[in-house]
Protein backbone atom coordinates (compact mmCIF):
# COMPACT_ATOMS: atom_id res chain seq x y z
CA UNK A 1 0.00 0.00 0.00
CA UNK A 2 2.92 2.34 0.88
CA UNK A 3 4.18 1.93 -2.67
CA UNK A 4 0.41 2.10 -4.36
CA UNK A 5 -0.77 4.89 -3.16
CA UNK A 6 1.55 7.44 -4.36
CA UNK A 7 1.31 5.62 -7.73
CA UNK A 8 -2.29 6.72 -8.06
CA UNK A 9 -2.07 10.29 -6.79
CA UNK A 10 0.75 10.85 -9.48
CA UNK A 11 -2.07 10.67 -11.78
CA UNK A 12 -4.12 13.47 -10.29
CA UNK A 13 -2.35 16.70 -10.66
CA UNK A 14 -2.24 18.43 -7.04
CA UNK A 15 -3.29 15.63 -4.93
CA UNK A 16 -0.46 14.52 -2.41
CA UNK A 17 -1.22 12.30 0.46
CA UNK A 18 0.84 14.25 3.32
CA UNK A 19 0.48 11.56 5.91
CA UNK A 20 -1.12 8.26 6.19
CA UNK A 21 -1.24 5.50 8.93
CA UNK A 22 -2.92 2.22 8.12
CA UNK A 23 -4.27 -0.39 10.80
CA UNK A 24 -5.73 -3.60 10.29
CA UNK A 25 -9.31 -2.78 9.14
CA UNK A 26 -8.54 1.45 8.77
CA UNK A 27 -6.44 3.99 6.96
CA UNK A 28 -5.71 7.61 8.34
CA UNK A 29 -5.20 9.93 5.49
CA UNK A 30 -3.68 13.41 5.68
CA UNK A 31 -4.57 14.69 1.39
CA UNK A 32 -3.77 17.76 -0.16
CA UNK A 33 -6.75 17.49 -2.87
CA UNK A 34 -6.95 20.93 -5.26
CA UNK A 35 -10.74 22.04 -5.27
CA UNK A 36 -10.77 21.02 -9.32
CA UNK A 37 -10.92 17.35 -8.17
CA UNK A 38 -14.24 16.17 -5.66
CA UNK A 39 -13.51 14.09 -3.07
CA UNK A 40 -15.16 10.89 -3.57
CA UNK A 41 -13.45 10.96 -7.00
CA UNK A 42 -10.15 10.84 -5.72
CA UNK A 43 -10.83 8.65 -2.88
CA UNK A 44 -12.67 6.16 -5.40
CA UNK A 45 -9.74 5.82 -7.89
CA UNK A 46 -7.42 5.15 -4.47
CA UNK A 47 -10.06 2.35 -3.54
CA UNK A 48 -10.50 1.60 -7.07
CA UNK A 49 -6.87 1.06 -8.52
CA UNK A 50 -5.40 -0.35 -5.53
CA UNK A 51 -8.07 -3.07 -5.12
CA UNK A 52 -7.44 -3.97 -8.50
CA UNK A 53 -3.54 -4.28 -7.84
CA UNK A 54 -4.36 -6.00 -4.61
CA UNK A 55 -6.28 -8.59 -5.90
CA UNK A 56 -4.50 -9.24 -8.93
CA UNK A 57 -1.32 -9.33 -6.47
CA UNK A 58 -3.13 -11.81 -4.00
CA UNK A 59 -5.49 -13.95 -6.03
CA UNK A 60 -6.86 -15.32 -3.02
CA UNK A 61 -8.95 -12.13 -2.38
CA UNK A 62 -11.22 -13.05 -5.09
CA UNK A 63 -12.25 -16.08 -2.89
CA UNK A 64 -13.27 -13.91 -0.27
CA UNK A 65 -14.61 -10.94 -2.13
CA UNK A 66 -16.40 -13.01 -4.52
CA UNK A 67 -19.77 -11.49 -4.59
CA UNK A 68 -18.18 -8.53 -5.93
CA UNK A 69 -15.41 -6.82 -7.18
CA UNK A 70 -14.18 -4.90 -3.91
CA UNK A 71 -11.45 -4.78 -1.70
CA UNK A 72 -12.15 -1.71 0.81
CA UNK A 73 -15.48 -1.11 2.49
CA UNK A 74 -17.86 1.81 0.62
CA UNK A 75 -17.68 4.31 3.03
CA UNK A 76 -14.95 7.15 3.81
CA UNK A 77 -14.85 10.25 6.15
CA UNK A 78 -13.39 12.98 5.22
CA UNK A 79 -13.04 16.49 6.57
CA UNK A 80 -11.28 19.99 6.00
CA UNK A 81 -7.98 21.11 7.96
CA UNK A 82 -7.56 24.54 8.71
CA UNK A 83 -5.39 26.03 11.10
CA UNK A 84 -5.01 23.12 13.62
CA UNK A 85 -3.05 20.60 10.68
CA UNK A 86 -0.50 20.55 12.85
CA UNK A 87 -2.52 18.62 15.45
CA UNK A 88 -4.24 16.43 12.68
CA UNK A 89 -0.92 15.45 11.35
CA UNK A 90 0.30 14.46 15.18
CA UNK A 91 -3.05 12.86 15.41
CA UNK A 92 -2.93 10.54 12.42
CA UNK A 93 0.91 9.29 13.55
CA UNK A 94 -0.64 8.78 16.74
CA UNK A 95 -3.21 6.92 15.42
CA UNK A 96 -0.72 4.51 14.44
CA UNK A 97 0.70 3.12 17.36
CA UNK A 98 -3.03 3.90 19.13
CA UNK A 99 -4.81 1.44 17.07
CA UNK A 100 -2.33 -1.53 17.41
CA UNK A 101 -3.80 -4.50 19.04
CA UNK A 102 -7.30 -3.20 18.69
CA UNK A 103 -8.48 -5.35 16.02
CA UNK A 104 -7.83 -8.51 18.05
CA UNK A 105 -9.42 -7.80 20.88
CA UNK A 106 -12.47 -10.63 21.71
CA UNK A 107 -15.87 -9.57 23.29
Amino acid sequence: MRRLFPKVTESMAGCEIVEYSMQRDHIHMVMIIPPRYAVSDVIGRLKGMTARRLRKKFSWLSKVYWKENIVWSPGYFASTVGIDEKKILKYVKWQENQDLGQAELEL
